[in-house]
């Protein structure tokens, strides 16, 4: 614990360790691992479907070489003798374990060929494509749509790539030749590829992390020692700002404002002397410089209080916020003030509330006019609130700001103060309807 410009600081969060440090950097890679496998496989994937579907218009076109061989110009009427020499060719040289199925389409629609022979005869209307196949030539393959009607019976095979190119009978007559592919064959050969690949991609990413395990552990060990340097210094500069301002106002205490008090004492006697020699107008001279001397007294003493107030290290909080609303009560501001469960407060929570307190106040005085000011002090469960209202001018939006730009930082400290112990503080004001200060806090 450190005290800082007259109220105590808690202890700083200690800096990360190399330990947490490099289960995190292991816990990150892994989901760099996780991540790399995932996407990695549906790279692959899409790759695989895009060399299957190459595969596939090869194989489209070989197939159609094989059936143009045999067809003949009776398939156009559906002739049997020219069907079962088109079947021959198609369920002997084929059909396979990826090829599930085999049509064959006049320009018109109509299934002229089908390894599945409820399949011949029907009719269905061609697409924009496949009509442009049958005028040119070459060969489409894409990921079937099984909700189309001609598909009706192909979808007890599932997922399926087809395949389209163009084959004339003897005569010139074009038809649509069409293979239909099984999809799983297509993610097999991705899972193929990716158990090919993760063992060199795990590998490498494994020696990257052996590699950059020692480098890590070595910068968070510096990062640590600047830490602790860090805070060391912070120590260092607290304890001495502390022992500074202890210093001071005991200086003050001692030097000027006793001077200060005496002088004013002792030009009391001689204003006396001069009002009864008659010489009024000195007198009154006198006693303006001994009133000037006792305010400038309050003054500093004020600020000694705010330097190190002693009543709350030797008498309490209750006490010592007792004394920063004394001046309010002196000016005739009614005050309110309920300090409860003070006794549960540590060192540190005390400090902080009366730092805001004295903030709180001090805006009062300076700014708000009020004619009556609450100061609420409480304890719930392990958390201490104190409350500041009054019913002063208050300020709109932006005033802070402004304040702020000019110099006029307490707020703002205190609220970092408030944020550094793990509390919050906040101000609400509007302009004619005074302003409350919340700063709550957690007990250590």
């Amino acid at each position: 614990m450190r005290r800082m410009a007259g109220f105590e600081q808690r202890d700083p969060v200690a800096g990360p360790t190399a330990q947490s440090v490099i289960v995190r950097f292991a816990a990150g890679t892994l989901a760099a691992i996780v991540v790399a496998v995932v996407g990695g496989y549906f790279v692959l994937r899409s790759v695989a479907i895009d060399e299957a579907k190459r595969q596939t218009r090869t194989r489209v076109q070989e197939a159609a070489q094989l059936v143009e061989a045999t067809v003949g110009d009776g398939l156009l009427t559906s002739r049997a003798e020219a069907v079962t020499a088109v079947d021959d060719v198609v369920v002997g040289r084929i059909l396979s374990n990826s090829i599930v199925r085999v049509k064959i389409w006049s320009a018109g629609g109509r299934v002229l060929y089908s390894d599945d022979p409820a399949e011949i005869g029907r009719r269905f209307e061609l697409s924009e494509e496949q009509h442009g196949l049958l005028r040119t030539g070459g060969a489409q393959v894409e990921v079937s749509d099984l909700d189309r009607p001609e598909n009706a019976l192909d979808r007890q095979e599932g997922r399926l790539i087809e395949a389209y190119t163009r084959i004339r009978t003897p005569s010139g007559a074009p038809m649509l030749f069409e293979i239909y592919q099984r999809f799983g064959s297509v993610t097999a050969e991705a899972r193929r590829l990716l158990k090919a690949l993760a063992p060199p991609i795990l590998g490498a990413i494994g020696l990257i992390l052996i590699v950059q395990a020692p480098l890590v552990w070595s910068l968070t060990r510096s990062l640590q020692r600047s830490h602790e340097q860090r805070e060391g210094l912070l120590a260092n500069a607290v304890t001495s700002s502390r022992r500074e301002r202890r210093r001071v106002a005991s200086y003050l205490h001692d030097g000027p404002v006793q001077e200060l008090a005496g002088l004013a004492f002792s030009l009391a006697p001689v204003a006396d002397g001069a009002e009864s020699r008659g010489a009024d107008a000195d007198a009154t001279v006198v006693r303006n410089v001994i009133d000037r001397l006792r305010a400038t007294v309050r003054d500093l003493r004020a600020l000694l209080v705010d330097l190190h107030p002693p009543t709350l290290a030797a008498a309490g909080l209750d006490a010592a916020i007792r004394d920063l609303v004394s001046p309010l009560a002196a000016r005739g501001t009614k005050v309110e003030l309920r300090v409860d469960g003070d006794d549960r407060l540590d060192p540190d929570t005390q400090a902080l509330v009366y730092r805001v307190a004295q903030e709180a106040v001090r805006n009062v005085i300076a700014y708000a006019d009020a004619t009556t000011v609450s100061v609420d002090v409480d304890v719930v469960d392990s958390t201490a609130r104190l409350l500041v209202v009054d019913d002063g001018r208050g300020f709109g939006p932006g005033v802070r700001d402004r304040r702020r730009t000019e110099g006029h930082l307490g707020l703002s400290l205190v609220e970092e103060l408030a944020r550094q112990a793990g509390g919050s503080l906040t101000v609400d004001s509007r302009e004619g309807a005074g302003t409350r200060v919340r700063l709550e806090a957690p007990l250590r």
